[in-house]
């Protein structure tokens, strides 16, 4: 039991790694080609690098740790949320429509904004910025994530720290 579920967790965070949420991004569009919903957001903490760089790599390890927590205490039961790299993470909301899917994302990156992650430095606050995508019954999981992760893009482009939606 340890040795799958190793397999299936992210070693620094404790979230789902990408094998397996992809998987239920998967699962998500088979549902959704029998006539359910679904979304997919893409979140990036905003200026990550910048982090590293400056505070160094163990801050930067606590604030990813710290961001996993966060927005998993804010995922409902049926959703999967992961890190599938660096400081990206995904979020897998099946039978969710964009509207919902929005509103979520938003308390999310309010209940991030708020965090103060770093113990020797009270004063550090970061952000993150998201991007959605709701599936569609012709999506392959690579174009839902390409669409989400355009989202993200526009997120970025926008002044960060908000949500975009494809």
């Amino acid at each position: 039991d340890q040795a799958i579920k190793a397999s299936y967790t992210d070693e620094l965070t404790g979230v789902a790694n990408r094998r397996f949420v992809m998987a239920r991004v998967e699962d998500m569009l088979a549902s959704v080609r029998h006539g359910s919903s679904g979304c997919l957001a893409v979140f990036d903490i905003d200026n990550f690098k910048r982090i590293n760089d400056r505070l160094g790599h163990h801050a930067g390890d606590l604030v990813l740790r710290d961001f996993a927590h966060r927005i998993h205490q804010n995922v409902r039961r049926n959703d999967c949320f992961g890190r599938v790299g660096g400081e990206e993470f995904l979020l897998v909301m099946p039978a969710t429509g964009p509207e919902d899917a929005l509103a979520m994302v938003e308390r999310m990156l309010t209940v991030i904004r708020f965090s103060r992650p770093l113990p020797d430095s009270p004063d550090f606050s970061y952000t993150c910025s998201a991007g959605i995508a709701g599936c569609l019954p012709t999506d392959s999981a690579s174009e839902l994530y390409r669409r989400a992760d355009q989202a993200l893009y526009d997120a970025k482009m926008s002044g960060r720290d908000r949500v975009r939606a494809a």
